[in-house]
């Protein structure tokens, strides 16, 4: 496994501090493949690590660590499973684009019509679209108050649909 001992080199900003509930983990992970090594790559502090909590509670083998830099050494891992920092997604987005390898990540909805998305090949892209309008913790307390929509952007997933509503 790569080094875990280096910072992570983007500062978070205050509105990159929403953290992803259980119970968003949970609406997609019949969707997510049981068998696979998922790295949460995002994690900006200890209430974040109830993500890697969340995702082991509900059957996977997760990886992640605040102290991890996406940008430079990263753990082996086999798909992507995060919440990424907004503020930085075209940098996170070429990133992805060199790593070329399987993610779910939760994105605003209009992130699909960012050009810094087109690095991806788009026959390999996918979508889960909510049921209801998602909502995050901060400090680990419940906001109910996201103003914008979100979706999980999916890329070589190889979900049966290439747009999948979840009910």
């Amino acid at each position: 496994m790569a080094s875990m001992t280096t910072r992570m080199k983007h500062e978070f900003k205050n509105d990159d501090g929403y953290n992803t509930t259980m119970e968003m983990w949970h609406s997609i992970s019949h969707l997510i493949p049981k068998d696979k090594i998922l790295f949460e790559a995002f994690m900006k502090d200890n209430w974040s690590s109830k993500s890697v909590l969340n995702l082991r509670e509900l059957g996977f083998q997760t990886v992640g660590d605040p102290t991890v830099d996406f940008f430079g050494d990263i753990p082996e891992y086999d798909i992507i499973v995060s919440n990424p920092p907004y503020s930085i997604k075209k940098k996170i987005f070429k990133r992805l684009g060199e790593l070329d390898k399987p993610f779910i990540l939760i994105v605003p909805m209009t992130t699909i019509t960012k050009q810094f998305v087109r690095c991806l090949e788009r026959d390999k892209l996918q979508m889960i679209i909510p049921a209801k309008r998602l909502q995050f913790e901060k400090a680990g307390l419940p906001l109910n108050r996201c103003w914008f929509d979100c979706c999980f952007l999916c890329y070589k997933i190889n979900l049966e649909r290439d747009i999948t509503f979840l009910t």
